[in-house]
């Protein structure tokens, strides 16, 4: 490559990451459609494959999710309220067992001084919120409407999403088809593999991992639900969001069940084994069955490396940032695993083996 080649992809890059710090505000709607439209264009190629042509396709794939998403928020949302009113009601008798129970044990076990907690102003501050309101939705549209502006937006994005979506999805592949014909004549061959591996990367993770925390947050929530936990529904949707990172779902989950079960449940041991051979149950699950059949073997992706992932993206560009970060990390490990083989067939590396060196 030539020395001006390099400087203008250098600076197409340095243009692209300007142009995501500028606008990071207001692309969010854009990257959750352009998600949507990657995950779903398998299943539209799979339709047009079929006999349908891909308008018909993407109004197909779009009914069903519709369907789907409009069915599963009618089920769950109501026994998410619930639950969530639930967990505010219970909060300050939490903070006393913790004040009453648990912190007297642990000052014994450990030797601490006297005091060395403060739940009273905390216990008084949530009593005295729940005194004002009982109706957490209430609360909530409270906030949300204190600034029309914020509301009409997030109202905004929320529309805008599947209209992009049914555009991008539609037209995938004559967009995809005029990007490579922009690409370098004498490159393409190697352009095209190196996204065909981002690619794969990419898919295994992306529809991968979804897969993995749905069917880990159903089995979680089910598990618990049916031992009897008052929280089973919150704590195994939460512990099947945090599955994104490999273990992180299953340490945040049986904690908080644990701590759950443990204040609804007393000292009563059967519960508590029930809870823990859940999470052991899903654990094995993932590791022997959701995980190599749904993901695969070829993501690549380190834990510490999906963690770091996500906190830098969210801390460089907020929440358009989190929805960057994975694609963003895969793409790197594709480009720092080529560059390692090029190393690897570089006069550098091999003049490590010459004599006197």
């Amino acid at each position: 490559m030539t020395d001006t080649r390099r400087w203008v992809w250098l600076g197409g890059i340095v243009l692209l990451c300007i142009f995501v710090f500028l606008l990071h505000s207001i692309l969010t709607p854009f990257l959750v459609a352009l998600l949507l439209a990657y995950l779903f264009d398998p299943v539209v190629d799979r339709l047009e494959k079929v006999g349908l042509s891909r308008t018909w396709g993407v109004v197909a794939v779009f009914t069903l999710f519709t369907l789907i998403v409009m069915a599963l928020l009618l089920v769950l949302v109501p026994m998410l309220a619930k639950q969530l009113l639930r967990l505010y009601e219970l909060a300050p008798q939490m903070l006393d067992w913790l004040q009453q129970t648990a912190m007297p044990w642990a000052q014994a076990k450990l030797g601490l001084a006297d005091g060395f907690w403060k739940f009273d102003k905390v216990k008084a501050a949530i009593s005295e919120h729940m005194g004002q309101t009982t109706d957490i939705v209430g609360v909530v549209l409270s906030k949300a409407t204190a600034s029309s502006l914020a509301l009409l937006g997030w109202l905004t994005n929320l529309v805008l999403i599947p209209v992009v979506a049914f555009y991008l999805l539609r037209d995938w592949d004559i967009m995809m088809a005029k990007i490579r014909s922009l690409l370098p004549r004498d490159r393409e061959a190697r352009i095209v593999s190196l996204a065909d591996e981002c690619h794969e990367v990419l898919g295994a993770f992306v529809r991968g991992q979804l897969m993995v925390m749905l069917a880990l947050g159903v089995i979680y929530a089910a598990g618990l639900m049916a031992i009897g936990l008052e929280l089973g529904l919150l704590i195994g949707l939460i512990a099947g969001l945090a599955a994104i990172v490999p273990y992180m779902g299953f340490v945040i989950g049986i904690g908080a069940a644990l701590v759950a079960g443990l204040f609804q449940f007393g000292g009563d041991l059967y519960p508590m084994l029930g809870i823990v051979a859940v999470f052991m149950v899903g654990q094995a699950l993932e590791g022997m069955v959701l995980t190599p059949w749904l993901v695969g073997d070829r993501i690549g992706l380190h834990p510490v490396a999906v963690i770091f992932a996500i906190l830098a993206g969210g801390e460089l560009f907020g929440f358009t940032g989190i929805l960057l970060a994975l694609p963003v990390a895969a793409v790197i490990m594709v480009l720092v695993r080529h560059v390692h083989d090029l190393y690897k067939d570089s006069d550098i590396y091999a003049s490590s083996d010459e004599p006197g060196l």
